[in-house]
């Protein structure tokens, strides 16, 4: 086999038709984050942004899009921004993962939502996580009927909310596919918000994310397209939510509602429009990614599919000094996310940092 290794901008139309192509034939690589055109747009506005093509003979058997992090090491591409990472291959491919990273001048890559059927890098993989699935497989009436057939209120619930803001705060309305830049910036703003509430870092603070969101929301093709949902209360929004999706899967990104709708509970009303709007264009699963910690995944769920954290390491100095760099640090966390209590604890903790950080920038202004 050889490995050549370029920018994912620079793949020609025959490889860019192969990746398409690999991606068609198998199901489990039917995920927006692993197509050439989300690689294409990082590529766009990072600069460690590559792509290793696979050749055995003359034939393209695989793709795999990674960003350099350092000298000698790598992880996905768009690293944590990226809800589905992997190797893009033909069926059948046999590879060594650490010849691969040795032919792409890799000690270590590290991958954080690893899709399953990726057998090369199952040995590395350190934790498996549930990423929680709306199967619309069977359309939109039938998901309802199997949350409902589990014994979940979670329809009957949202929709009397629903109800509810339609008579108190105007008629609800919704769009599945909202071409505004202004809906965008807000959707962005208030996600800014939530995470500051929650004391997380404002991912939005980095101009590259803003950047990569814009181009994303911009881009219209048959296998591939953004998507910005919006929900509405009397023509004023109080939902968002921006997200990828191929012909057959939307993958969940940035939900968020306004606060001061919070007790309609405009989000869970916004996922299910989103989701009867997405089963009548042909949408067959809603990905929204692992679902430990988050509540509203767990009751708007009806399918899981496993994803996996790791790191695949070379034997060489370079990996080993990426092991004494980063394994004690991801010990930690995983011990912090395996425990209820400590994950209660440092959550707790968070918000109550970030409680204290609005209150200080509002006292500063």
């Amino acid at each position: 086999m050889h490995v050549s290794v370029t920018r994912p901008g620079e793949l020609g139309g025959s490889e860019l038709a192969a990746w398409r192509a690999m991606q068609d034939a198998l199901p489990h690589l039917d995920n927006p984050f692993l197509s050439a055109e989300y690689a294409i747009a990082v590529d766009e506005v990072v600069r460690g942004a590559r792509v290793a093509v696979l050749h055995e003979g003359p034939d393209v058997v695989g793709f795999l899009p990674y960003e350099l992090t350092g000298r000698g090491t790598g992880a996905a591409i768009g690293g944590w921004l990226s809800l589905g990472q992997g190797l893009v291959h033909v069926p059948g491919l046999e590879l060594d993962a650490r010849e691969l990273l040795r032919s792409c001048g890799l000690a270590a890559w590290e991958f954080g939502t690893l899709v399953d059927g990726q057998p090369w890098f199952a040995p590395f993989a350190a934790k498996h996580l549930d990423s929680a699935v709306i199967d619309l497989a069977g359309g939109f009436d039938a998901y309802t009927e199997s949350l409902r057939a589990r014994g979940s209120k979670v329809v009957r619930q949202t929709r009397y909310k629903e109800r509810k803001m339609g008579r108190q705060a105007g008629e609800v309305s919704f769009a599945f596919d909202v071409r505004d830049a202004g809906s965008l910036a807000l959707v962005r703003s208030w996600k800014s918000d939530q995470y500051r509430a929650m004391g997380r870092a404002d991912r939005f603070a980095r101009p590259w994310v803003v950047a990569l969101v814009e181009r994303l929301h911009a881009a219209r093709g048959d296998g591939f397209a953004g998507v910005l949902s919006m929900l509405y209360a009397d023509g004023t929004p109080v939902a968002g939510h921006f997200g990828v999706r191929t012909g057959r899967t939307l993958v969940t990104w940035f939900p968020v509602y306004d606060p001061e709708f919070a007790k309609y509970s405009p989000g869970l009303a916004l996922h299910l429009r989103m989701a009867e709007d997405a089963a009548a264009l042909g949408v067959r699963h809603i990905d929204m990614g692992p679902a430990i910690g988050w509540r509203y995944k767990q009751e708007l769920r009806n399918h899981s599919v496993r994803v996996s954290e790791g790191v695949v390491r070379r034997r060489s100095p370079a990996g080993a000094a990426h092991w004494l760099r980063h394994a004690p640090v991801a010990r930690t966390r995983d011990a912090i996310l395996g425990s209820p209590r400590l994950y209660g604890l440092a959550d707790r903790t968070l918000r109550g940092y970030g409680r204290w950080r609005s209150r200080r920038s509002g006292g500063a202004a």
